[in-house]
């Protein structure tokens, strides 16, 4: 496992709800793709072997995709080869994790085994038990954190989320969390140890997001006025995202400057999802708010198209109510773009307050409504911040987060040798109750069977 072996890690990534095969923005794919996507090829480049497994979706794929040198993504099947709704997926882990033992074979095919999401810890624990390997887990969003900060008739996480993160919390090896606010999380909320806890912080692809020829050579490839004053939104369409927010945030800004109505076009990038898709639609806000002239939507596009979105805008905003890192934060710095964002989990980190953006507190929509009319009175500043933001997500590197990663395999490996890991994906005997005492309620059906046992 040690870098300095004669061969390269090989590691089985975990991503049972969502593949890293699908466009960001759409369904359950989010930011969690982009980090799976990037970390995978940045550990590629460092020599190590990534293995992707993932549900089959119906989606005309071969069993066997390969994503780049040394990253293949492989899809398994687990219930109907076809789209599930996440309600149904606990259901389906079983089946998941007999076709991954399967196909990648009983006897310690991997080094490690690096899980993406409670659905995937809870595969992780069973593999990495059979195959005596160390699980390391990150979790991406928290149920609990999800649940303190739901949107007006939003529909809470699951008892069975929380319990089954609680035990994943309990079975890895290590977790890796994205800031030092998920990492009080997991200590806080769901009795981590701190000692296994790393913290490892998203990188930005460069490459792709950054300044290019600047905002009116951007406006002119999508079609946009360069004298508009563009606040953008990207994101999937759900309420934990807080479209709303920045809907009922341009009404207000219409209020205090309606001269601004000749000039303002909001775009709104990516598609339903989750309880976005039962939730009354935008459109019909937009309407009864009187901005429907101003809002355009637009699906979620490709990443090189992003860019441009990214470019073409005066200031991002972003205000979900939860938010483990906002990899879309980050994203626009590089691009040259201030972030008007809400302080909360990882966006202070993604952020710097003042520096490259606004950090703010809660989720008023006039509070929105006032640093936008700021933003659109003072380019000049939001230029300088702009330019700020390229300085800030420069240091933010896939490079620098596979080398921490490759570090937090080493230590699980070198725990499980001393024989001070978690022994295999076992949880301790026992959790069924969160910090404090207080109990889950039951858990019904084949994933309460299975998960004591595995």
């Amino acid at each position: 496992m040690p870098r300095s072996a004669s061969r390269p890690p090989r590691v089985a990534v975990l991503s049972v709800h969502t593949s890293p095969l699908h466009r960001p923005g759409t369904g359950d794919a989010g930011g969690m793709n982009v980090y799976m996507v990037q970390l995978a090829r940045a550990l590629a480049a460092k020599g190590a072997e990534i293995d992707v497994f993932t549900r089959c979706r119906g989606e005309g794929l071969p069993a066997r995709v390969r994503l780049a040198e040394r990253v293949t993504v492989q899809h398994l099947h687990a219930g109907p080869c076809g789209p599930l709704a996440k309600e149904a997926l606990p259901g389906m882990l079983p089946a998941f994790s007999r076709d991954l033992l399967r196909a990648a074979g009983e006897r310690r095919p991997y080094d490690v085994v690096h899980s993406h999401y409670w659905l995937s810890g809870q595969v992780g624990r069973a593999v990495a038990g059979r195959w005596r390997v160390p699980l390391v887990h990150t979790m991406h969003t928290l149920g609990r954190v999800k649940n303190a900060s739901l949107a007006p008739g939003d529909d809470a996480e699951p008892a069975v989320r929380i319990l089954g993160e609680h035990q994943v919390v309990d079975a890895a090896d290590r977790l890796i969390a994205n800031t030092a606010d998920e990492a009080a999380a997991l200590r806080d909320l769901y009795g981590a140890e701190a000692a296994r806890i790393d913290i490892v912080r998203p990188g930005v692809d460069t490459g792709t997001f950054s300044p290019g020829a600047g905002r009116q050579d951007a406006r002119r490839r999508l079609g946009l006025p360069p004298d508009a004053f563009v606040p953008l939104f990207v994101g999937r369409i759900q309420p934990l995202k807080g479209p709303d927010v920045l809907i009922r945030a341009i009404a207000e800004l219409l209020d205090l400057a309606p001269e601004l109505r000749t000039r303002l076009l909001v775009p709104v990038i990516g598609g339903l999802s989750g309880s976005g898709t039962h939730a009354p639609g935008l459109p019909a806000l937009c309407r009864r708010l009187g901005v429907d002239g101003v809002v355009r939507r637009e699906p979620a596009v490709r990443r090189r198209a992003l860019a441009d979105w990214y470019r073409a805008a005066d200031v991002l905003v972003v205000p979900s109510r939860s938010e483990s890192f906002g990899l879309v934060a980050a994203e626009a710095q590089a691009c040259g773009t201030p972030v008007l964002a809400a302080r909360v989990g990882g966006l202070p980190t993604a952020v710097r307050d003042g520096v490259t953006g606004l950090l703010v507190d809660g989720h008023r929509p006039a509070d929105y409504a006032r640093q936008l009319l700021a933003l659109a009175r003072a380019p000049r500043r939001a230029r300088a911040m702009g330019r700020a933001g390229v300085r800030h997500a420069a240091g933010m590197t896939w490079e620098t987060a596979a080398e921490a990663t490759l570090a937090t395999y080493e230590r699980a490996a070198s725990d499980r040798t001393r024989g001070v890991g978690r022994g295999g994906g076992t949880p301790p005997p026992g959790r069924d109750h969160a910090p404090g005492g207080a109990e889950f309620p039951p858990v019904q059906g084949e994933f309460a069977s299975m998960m004591p046992h595995w």
